[in-house]
Order: structure tokens, then C-alpha cells, then sequence
């Protein structure tokens, strides 16, 4: 197999448009042998696949190295057997959240070689990453297809089961959302105390995206990160005791918050 894949993108909305803006701007697709079907694609999509000779639209035929869903859930069904000659020959990846294998398969006629990737909402700037599982059928060579083009959206990692994506899911699908809503509470909190509304928010945000670029470039981990920042008898401690003392509150909540998203992200996929 080739290091230039073309790619059928079905749906270019904000996860799809990301992949596409990761590929051709790391380069893994061919992209005059590349195709993207979403007939209510935005300007800015139109106009970057013209811009890379990627074509739009096209009549629904040819061969492709992979197809990539990326529609949502509920539009799955009915836009699916649409591309179920295209799915006999290539690798379909489906990034659509709540739908299994045996799902997709059936939609698009009995495709054999169908895998999952669960991407969270940092691929849209390269950041993100993503779970992966393949089944048997799919080979060394197709697994390699579908890491490179997932690694346009940032990391990969694979899982050994399907049922392990829904666990993806509540871990890194779902869990932006958990920093987004701490970054919020924080503000609030600062707010609470006397600082502007402004600054308080400022404030929040900037201790989030530098706490995670830290964590990014260091070797240490997380836990003992924390550890070196915690000063005995200083403010830091002064707050994880009241957020993770010794009854562990928010690792105890965050657990029971990460079980919930894992059932319902699993129920959704039935």
C-alpha cells in the first residue's frame, strides 16, 4: 500500500471538515483521487477542495483506499446504503459516535471491512486524539490506513475490543467537556471572590491551556506534578483537601460521571 490514500468523506461537518483540513495539510491523501459527498458542504469546504483538487460530489462510484463516515447518528441510516459499493472495496472507517460495527455494516449492505475511531473535539486544531479498534478482518496494511488517517487529527491509540470505544468515548470523547465545565466553575469561583468578570474568565482559561501545554512537554506525570506544586500547609493543599481529601470526593465523582457517559455512549450504540 501506498503512503497517499485517496478517501471518500461522507460528511464534512465539523468533525469530518477536520479531518479533512489534518489530511491535506499533513499530506497522507491523494487528493486528486480523494472525494468528499456532503451536499450541504460549507463555502470554506468548497472551497478548499477546489483549492487542492479534491472533487465534491461526484457520482457515487470508483474505488477508494478508504471510506470515512462522518455523518451523525441519526442521518446514518438513511444516507448509508447510498455508499455500499464503495464500502465492498475499501477500508470504511466510521467516526460516527453511537453506532457499532454490526450497525454500519448493515447499512452499508453487509461491508466486511468495517472499523471505529472515537476522535474528540481537539482534532478540529490537530489536538485531539483518538481511540481506534479494527476487527480481524481488517489487515496490518488496513490498520496502518486507518492510524494515518486519524493521526491527522493528533494522537492514536488503539483498543483491543469494540465495547473499549465506549469507554474512549467517556474518557477523551466526552471528556473536553470536563475541563471546559472546571475552566467555567473556576471562573466562577474567582468571580465569587471579588476579581471581574473578565478576569476571573482570564484568568480560568489561561490556567487550563498552560496546565495542559506543561503536561504536554513534561516527562513527569500528572500525579506527581500535582505532588510538586503542593506546598505543605500552602493554599494549593489548602483546595485538594477540599476537593480530594481523604474521603477522594472528586475521584470518586469523576469516576461515577466517567461510568454513566460509558453506559450511555454503549446503549446508543445497540
Amino acid at each position: 500500500m501506498t503512503d497517499s490514500f485517496s478517501v471518500a468523506l461522507i460528511g464534512a461537518g465539523a468533525m469530518g471538515g477536520a479531518l479533512l483540513r489534518g489530511w491535506l495539510n499533513a499530506g497522507p491523501i491523494n487528493s486528486e483521487r480523494s472525494a468528499v459527498f456532503d451536499p450541504a458542504a460549507s463555502d470554506d469546504i468548497a472551497a478548499l477542495c477546489k483549492g487542492r483538487g479534491v472533487r465534491v460530489n461526484p457520482a457515487i462510484d470508483g474505488a477508494f483506499d478508504a471510506l470515512v463516515l462522518a455523518v451523525k447518528p441519526q442521518a446514518a441510516g438513511e444516507i448509508l446504503p447510498a455508499y455500499a459499493g464503495i464500502a465492498r472495496q475499501a477500508v470504511v472507517v466510521s467516526v460516527i459516535a453511537g453506532k457499532n460495527i454490526a450497525g454500519v455494516a448493515k447499512a452499508l449492505g453487509g461491508a466486511v471491512k468495517v472499523a471505529r475511531a472515537m476522535p474528540n473535539l481537539p482534532a478540529a486544531i490537530g489536538k485531539g486524539v483518538s481511540g481506534l479498534y479494527a476487527p480481524e478482518a481488517i489487515d496490518e496494511n488496513g490498520r496502518v490506513l486507518i492510524e494515518t488517517l486519524m493521526a491527522a487529527a493528533g494522537e492514536t491509540i488503539w483498543v483491543e475490543t469494540e465495547e473499549q470505544i465506549d469507554f474512549v468515548t467517556a474518557v477523551s470523547g466526552s471528556g473536553p467537556a470536563y475541563y471546559f465545565l472546571l475552566t467555567e466553575a473556576l471562573a466562577q469561583a474567582g468571580e465569587g471572590l471579588g476579581l471581574s468578570k473578565g478576569a476571573a474568565a482570564r484568568l480560568a482559561r489561561a490556567t487550563l491551556t498552560g496546565a495542559g501545554a506543561l503536561l504536554e512537554t513534561e516527562t513527569r506525570g500528572p500525579e506527581e506534578m500535582r505532588r510538586a506544586v503542593t506546598s505543605p500547609g500552602g493554599t494549593t493543599e489548602a483546595a485538594l483537601n477540599i476537593l480530594d481529601g481523604d474521603g477522594e470526593a472528586l475521584r470518586k465523582l469523576i469516576k461515577t460521571a466517567v461510568e454513566a457517559a460509558a453506559k450511555r455512549s454503549a446503549a446508543l450504540a445497540r
